[in-house]
């Protein structure tokens, strides 16, 4: 089984424009992503697609592969598809791996394509929730999950709602998860989803994720210890330099 690794990267970004090229600690966001991404051991290719020639010719001054893509993608996912179609090669499985987490660890990505298996539409990755303020944080999605680990919903809120018990005991009452949204798609359906219109539950969560549920696709999940680092704001890359180094 082939499985390709995509990193979307844009260079506009409202919160923080050109955060693709941004150094750290010497190096771009964009090729400590790569690099990062590279390390996974059961990724057969690691490829960056963009919208922008800055992005595609920093990739290739540091040896990376870079797919140019259109500015014109609404998501990620899109992305990633047209990505796909331009990479000579054949491969059963696409992993959609964040642009913007610097520090990722290879090891998660290797545990997502462990449960790839042709049988698997979708999957992504969850981590326990053990910190009330990413409880009950709507910046932060959460997810509930059958007895087979797939994702039953995402959601904003906090979910499920403990009606019988206090908020201040609900870590302690239940199994709660953040979702990690690192994504690996069956190229089949990769192919088919990217043809679905915007559902009424992405509309009122704004959450992508949802528009797969609504339309009957499984998305399996797999439970991490890792957490993501994302970096949307000057503030967020401050935060995560400190931390790592």
């Amino acid at each position: 089984m082939r499985i390709l690794g995509i990193i979307p990267a844009r260079y506009a970004s409202t919160r923080f424009p050109a955060k693709a090229l941004v150094d750290i600690g010497g190096k771009s966001m964009i090729q400590r992503v790569y690099e990062q991404s590279s390390k996974a051991t059961k990724l057969d290719q690691v490829v960056v697609a963009t919208d922008d020639e800055r992005i595609q010719e920093h990739v290739k001054a540091f040896g990376g592969m870079v797919v140019m893509t259109s500015p014109d993608h609404q998501s990620g996912t899109d992305r990633c598809y047209e990505a796909l179609l331009k990479i000579e090669g054949t491969f059963d499985y696409v992993i959609n791996i964040q642009g913007d987490e610097p520090f990722i660890s290879p090891e998660p990505i290797d545990h997502l394509a462990q449960v790839l298996d042709q049988k698997t539409e979708l999957a992504t990755l969850v981590k326990v929730i053990d910190q009330k303020d990413i409880l009950f944080n709507p910046n932060v999605p959460k997810a509930v999950l059958n007895k087979k680990n797939e994702v039953m919903y995402f959601s904003r809120q906090t979910i499920p709602y403990l009606r019988n018990a206090e908020k201040e005991q609900w870590l302690d009452t239940h199994t709660f998860y953040k979702h990690i949204g690192i994504y690996a798609y069956r190229t089949d359906v990769l192919a088919e989803i990217t043809k679905l219109p915007v559902s009424a539950l992405e509309k009122a969560e704004a959450l992508e994720q949802l528009r797969w549920l609504e339309n009957g696709y499984a998305i399996k999940a797999v439970i991490t210890s890792d957490d993501s680092h994302g970096v949307d704001t000057p503030d967020d890359l401050d935060r995560v330099t400190k931390k790592f180094l």
